[in-house]
């Protein structure tokens, strides 16, 4: 991927397993926001592939992209802070619902197709309330939420579109240790009893270390090494891109 004369990604590979969980690292500015654009169509790569199940990803609207089964969250929230969670969590539903604005002006006729798909969507929402223990700020508008509570809405509206894999951009960021502890639970919960695929851009190398089977890392652009957390956590060009080094020696960079 590039921009202008800047090269943001360069030989960038990677394979993602049905129900796995994979992380993808790197110091600030090494391309993992941009990777996560690419596969999720707000950028066209310059050049290679991106694939989902056999199909082409490429020039694909992100509308679309959402539609084949996948979802995402961003580095910074983005919710609407007027809104209660249960509506910003319903949002999450939208690519699933069927009935069109004549349709939803018969809602309120005993049993209009409209009421029941209304019903049904928020019958998944309280599913999705309960799995992230949110019942406490169901009703409660989104921007008075402490920062933390706010990023679980933002997973849990993702998970609200039912993904197959599931883009997470720094899940934790915010958080204080008791939170961080809860979603590390969750994001296995969310692999072995949802059974969706999950991608993780994250700085805490503890959650990485802990729910990974893969880690991709970046550094300016490029991939540096891929593996299990054990094989990456040593390898010496890892090291050297977090510490830096210099005369022989790691220091850490400023």
């Amino acid at each position: 991927m590039t921009f202008g004369g800047l090269t943001a990604l360069s030989g960038v590979s990677l394979s993602l397993e049905q129900g796995s969980i994979a992380a993808v690292i790197g110091p600030n500015g090494a391309g993992k926001t941009t990777l996560f654009n690419c596969i999720f169509g707000l950028y066209r790569p310059t050049s290679g592939q991106v694939s989902f199940k056999g199909q082409s990803l490429i020039g694909q609207k992100p509308h679309r992209i959402a539609k084949l089964g996948l979802g995402r969250t961003f580095q910074n929230i983005e919710l609407f802070a007027k809104m209660t969670t249960m509506d910003n969590l319903l949002l999450g539903r939208h690519l699933h619902m069927k009935c069109g604005v004549l349709s939803g002006s018969t809602f309120f006729r005993r049993g209009s197709k409209a009421a029941a798909e209304e019903t049904a969507h928020r019958r998944k929402v309280e599913e999705i309330v309960d799995f992230l223990d949110l019942q406490s700020a169901r009703n409660r508008y989104v921007g008075g939420l402490p920062y933390g509570i706010q990023k679980k809405v933002e997973l849990g509206r993702a998970l609200c579109m039912e993904p197959e894999l599931l883009l997470l951009d720094e899940p934790v960021a915010g958080m204080n240790l008791e939170e961080k502890q809860d979603l590390m639970i969750w994001l296995k919960d969310i692999q072995e009893v949802l059974g969706v695929t999950l991608l993780i851009i994250e700085h805490d190398m503890r959650l990485v270390m802990e729910v990974s089977q893969q880690v991709l890392v970046l550094n300016y652009g490029q991939p540096i090494a891929c593996g299990t957390p054990d094989e990456v956590q040593n390898h010496p060009e890892v090291l050297k891109a977090y510490l830096g080094e210099q005369d022989g020696q790691a220091v850490a960079h400023a």
